[in-house]
């Protein structure tokens, strides 16, 4: 007979708290329930998983399991009880039906079992595919927001498939949710919605559904955490000169001065026009380009030539 290591079936060291056996049972437990699971295996590694957690999960059962496996782990294949270790089991009390467990657990707690069951802990009555209470699996959603979304909050109408068991089938489902996106949302951030995931079955909860927030780029305004930056074509002259500019931002246009003599990788800070923060908004850089006309006229041509003539300017002078 195999002796059965049900800390290492759960996943979870030996000195693990209740919470970290509950955690990892009920992980496991969804994994490999029937209804959810179509391998070939998938029911017998279940029994084990709910075998070992119905060991673990009380002190009692625990401390009587910690002595026999002192005793027994090493033997693997070849374990049999200590002498006299079931008439040290009598008091011991079983809450699910073990019928269905293994030989080890029938061998080592073979003694009088009274098969109540527990109706503090869902986890606990038993794992047959009719009474057993499965949580809702949950559900991932990409969701686009446009940068000038992000200043509010906003109702947003999602789309996904919502998973239900029916009939013992795991079955899909289209469902439509209108959602809010907080104020301030940031490229890949998870918003959690509490139970409108895929549907919980025989009394168990609903699962989660996960918003993925993706911001959609923007044809003017590239992101930096929280800041904004922006090309500002600016024509020659309008460089040299300096000018008054209307600037599109993400909540209305703003008047910028571009000062005289400004050259091309300059950047301008529009304090408090960026993205959405804690406290506050980031701030939203013009970075400066000057473009040649596509096309010049004799007029302008001419006023080109005068310019070559009397400027003294020399923009290779580092070269020489």
């Amino acid at each position: 007979m195999e002796f059965k290591d049900y800390y290492a079936i759960l996943g979870v060291a030996k000195d693990a708290e209740l919470k970290e056996i509950k955690k990892a049972y009920r992980k496991l437990a969804l994994e490999f329930h029937p209804d959810m699971n179509a391998a070939d295996d998938a029911e017998e590694k279940f029994k084990e998983v709910a075998e070992a957690y119905e060991v673990l999960k009380d002190t009692e059962k625990r401390a009587e399991y910690d002595e026999i496996r002192k005793y027994g782990a090493g033997q693997k294949q070849g374990f049999t009880p200590p002498p006299g270790w079931q008439s040290e089991s009598q008091h011991t009390h079983w809450d699910a039906n073990s019928e269905d467990f293994s030989d080890f657990f029938n061998s080592v707690f073979s003694a009088r079992r009274s098969r109540q069951q527990s109706h503090n802990d869902p986890f606990s009555q038993g794992y047959t595919r009719a009474d057993y209470p499965m949580t809702g699996q949950d559900a991932e959603l990409e969701v686009p927001i446009f940068l000038e979304d992000t200043l509010h909050s906003s109702a947003k109408t999602v789309e996904f498939m919502q998973s239900e068991v029916v009939n013992a089938q795991l079955v899909k489902k289209k469902k439509t949710l209108k959602v809010k996106i907080p104020q301030g949302v940031v490229d890949g951030q998870r918003i959690r919605l509490k139970g409108q995931g895929g549907k919980g079955s025989q009394g168990g909860e609903n699962g989660d559904l996960y918003l993925h927030i993706r911001l959609v780029p923007h044809p003017l305004f590239d992101v930096q955490g929280h800041d904004l930056t922006m090309t500002l074509p600016l024509a020659p002259w309008e460089a040299i000169l300096g000018t008054e500019i209307t600037v599109p931002t993400l909540d209305g246009k703003v008047k910028m001065t571009v000062q005289p003599n400004s050259q091309t990788g300059q950047k301008l800070r529009i304090k408090g026009k960026g993205l959405k923060r804690k406290s506050g908004y980031g701030d939203l850089f013009a970075v400066l380009k000057i473009v040649n006309p596509p096309e010049t006229d004799e007029k302008a041509l001419t006023l080109w030539n005068e310019l070559a003539k009397t400027s003294a300017f020399d923009p290779r002078k580092e070269w020489s």
